[in-house]
């Protein structure tokens, strides 16, 4: 079964499908951006997100054939996959790939607040995914795809094509599992974690937001460890907030090397509250960037243009939240993290590469 909009299990009362008046291709909202629900503080909301997958023009921009080749009938092909591909401008190269749901606003948001995005829970919009590798992106630019992939697997329309791999997944989003099929009869399987790669806020300006780079406001973020039952803090830069979310994940690697996860459609429930003043200090001490928080860690991020730029920036950040938020002098702040502390690359694709740093809950009980 897959979820077209309305159809199928929506959790809240507050429901936002993938719409052409809903959503937008290739670009992030800023603060002119005309929000397309307004909830109260506190609110659940039920959001379909739509991956770019199979309806790009590389790939063809015809999702019904695209997946048709790979064994779907046109049943199982969403029905805003084949709307947004047939019916919204987009132009490729210029515009981002990534279509963006929302903005939210959330009444009573002002800059300066936090918004607290609670990831209630997931559902497969469909039961595949694709893994695409353009060449000139990556992280092997030149070096992959490099001619060995079978007839068939390489898409013309870049200049040098684009490598789309096809991926089956067996049940639930809480528990799936992904099969990748190659050569005669082999095989490989790995679990699926989906997290929704793109969560952020509008940024305060009035300058077009492409949605590829991460920035302070959130948005391509790819942190893998935004599963069910996380939180992402944002700094929130305009009144409402004007939360949007995208760039839907069945699972992903640190690094996203490949240029992609495994990318697939998802309805996702999250809770949108805003924190002030006490509240927000509290929660996250004096954050400059996006904050995680899993049962297990606290997850501060670092991003730059230059990887090395963002390893220090996730190290300022986590000295920041030691010493704002657990109390730590900055001395034994800076100890801990050397000898505590996992720094993870989250992804080095997306212009603006991410770091993130884990810090367990366990050590401050």
């Amino acid at each position: 079964m897959i979820l077209n909009p309305g159809q199928g299990r929506i959790e809240s009362d507050h429901y936002l499908p993938v719409t052409p008046e809903t959503s937008r291709w290739g670009w992030w909202p800023n603060r002119e951006s005309t929000p397309v629900m307004s909830v109260d503080s506190g609110t659940a909301v039920t959001v379909d997100t739509l991956s770019h997958e199979g309806i790009l023009e590389d790939q063809g921009r015809d999702p019904a054939a695209f997946f048709g080749v790979r064994g779907i009938e046109r049943s199982g092909v969403l029905h805003d996959a084949v709307e947004m591909a047939r019916d919204v401008p987009h132009t490729f190269g210029v515009d981002g790939p990534h279509v963006v749901t929302g903005p939210i606003e959330v009444r009573g948001a002002r800059a300066g607040d936090l918004l607290q995005v609670d990831v209630l829970g997931f559902d497969l919009r469909v039961p595949y995914g694709v893994t695409s590798n353009r060449h000139g992106l990556g992280a092997l630019p030149g070096e992959m795809p490099d001619g060995s992939e079978p007839p068939g697997t390489l898409t013309a329309g870049t200049p040098h094509g684009t490598v789309s791999v096809f991926t089956e997944v067996e049940g639930r989003a809480a528990a799936g599992t992904a099969v990748l099929r190659y050569g005669a009869g082999s095989a490989l399987r790995y679990p699926i974690a989906p997290f929704l790669g793109m969560m952020g806020v509008s940024p305060g300006t009035d300058d077009p937001v492409p949605t590829r780079p991460p920035g302070r406001h959130g948005g391509n973020l790819d942190i893998k460890h935004l599963v069910q039952g996380s939180t992402l803090y944002l700094p929130v830069q305009v009144a409402g907030a004007g939360f949007a979310v995208g760039d839907p994940h069945f699972a992903q690697g640190n690094g996203e090397v490949a240029l992609t996860a495994l990318e697939g459609s998802l309805r996702a429930d999250l809770r949108l509250s805003v924190l002030q003043g006490p509240d927000a200090r509290r929660a996250c001490g004096l954050i400059e960037n996006p904050l995680g928080e899993t049962d297990d860690h606290w997850v501060l991020v670092g991003l730059h243009a230059d990887l090395d730029e963002a390893m220090r920036e996730a190290v300022r950040e986590a000295l920041r939240f030691c010493e704002s938020r657990l109390g730590l002098p900055r001395h034994i702040a800076y100890t801990y993290l050397s000898c505590a502390a996992d720094f993870e690359v989250s992804q080095v694709v997306n212009d603006v590469k991410g770091v993130h740093c884990l810090v367990a809950k366990r050590d401050f009980r």
